[in-house]
């Protein structure tokens, strides 16, 4: 019956047998059940790891049974944590994905006429193509393209914390542009910015004019959706400047496009006020650094993803290992699982 939590027909028949019978002893229990005294163990081990028994030396098996509503509680409780967990590995992958397609076009063969005239055309026997483009110059010169015969929305993952005064001004007239014919506008900035006045002004002048903005601890990979039809990728996640790739194949795309929809439902809009937390829960900035942490990322990557610098990322990963209290980053890891600040099966 309890089987979708987790709890296998054995273990639920002794530990229902446990709440009516709480004096019997583990013999007795297995004969009532029809289970040999090794199974009736073995039953009794998943319980306690499951936590619903806790040790008790007056019972007859030394194991109390906790009630039901707080057992409930406790498997529906795990259940949730093992679902974010594979949320947050099916989220790692994407973005890992993600990466892995903008590098590895860029390392097809070119195939012969496929080329745009702003960088190399690569394509594939499965209607998966791709432009290549080197440099500053032969980015913005596509984007300015894409752009403009853009019909429906652009949406954006902009990550690489506070942009210049000079690029956020520059980019007005564009997306003025893109707004007055009525083109959707979504873009994703980390929380870094939200302390940077020109971003602060910049994001409010894209809101009067129906940009939509939001904001996440830290952001998989740069990343500009055209119409949901052509995706534009840095070749170089170290360096957006060196190279970008432009893709066009329809299941590649649709992917990147399921990427954005998952992270933009869970941004926070730049003008929502700060949600409530439990008074022991962590800040959405500390936890991104923690689910780094745990990952196995250096201090450096970690202040590249949140759009911090260094310094400020090496003082939240000693903030966070003395909030532990744990000697190394792995020992961070398991103690946060314990607190509940990460969900088990990482």
């Amino acid at each position: 019956m309890l089987d979708a939590l987790g709890l296998d027909a054995e273990a639920e028949a002794l530990y229902r047998r446990m709440l009516a019978e709480p004096d019997t002893g583990t013999a007795a229990l297995a004969r009532a059940l029809g289970l040999t005294e090794r199974r009736a163990h073995d039953a009794l081990d998943r319980l306690a790891r499951l936590a619903l028994v806790q040790p008790a030396a007056r019972t007859g098996t030394g194991y109390r049974a906790v009630g039901p509503e707080a057992a409930m509680e406790l498997l529906l409780a795990r259940q949730q944590a093992e679902l974010a967990a594979q949320q947050l590995r099916v989220e790692s992958s994407r973005a890992a994905a993600a990466r892995l397609i903008a590098e590895c076009s860029a390392l097809r063969p070119a195939a012969p006429g496929t080329g745009t005239g702003t960088g190399t055309g690569t394509g594939t026997a499965h209607g998966t193509a791709s432009e290549q483009l080197d440099g500053p110059a032969a980015i913005r010169e596509r984007l300015t393209e894409l752009a403009g015969s853009a019909h429906r929305e652009v949406a954006t993952f902009a990550p690489g914390g506070a942009h210049t005064e000079d690029d956020l001004r520059a980019s007005r007239q564009p997306n003025a542009a893109l707004l007055a014919r009525g083109v959707r506008m979504r873009t994703v900035y980390l929380d870094s910015v939200r302390s940077h006045r020109p971003t602060l002004d910049h994001v409010s002048w894209l809101g009067r004019h129906g940009g939509q903005v939001r904001t996440v601890p830290e952001l998989p990979v740069r990343m500009i959706l055209f119409d949901r039809e052509r995706a534009v990728l840095p070749i170089d996640t170290e360096d957006a400047r060196a190279g970008a790739v432009v893709l066009h194949g329809t299941g590649t795309v649709a992917a990147l496009c399921a990427l954005f929809e998952s992270v933009w439902e869970g941004a926070a809009p730049l003008d929502d006020a700060p949600r409530h937390q439990p008074a022991d829960a962590l800040p959405p900035q500390e936890l991104a650094v923690l689910e780094l942490l745990a990952r196995g990322h250096t201090d450096e990557t970690i202040a590249r993803r949140l759009g911090v610098s260094p310094r400020t990322a090496r003082r939240l990963a000693a903030t966070l290992m003395d909030r532990l209290d744990a000697r190394s980053r792995f020992e961070a890891g398991v103690h946060a699982v314990q607190n509940g600040w990460l969900p088990v099966g990482r």
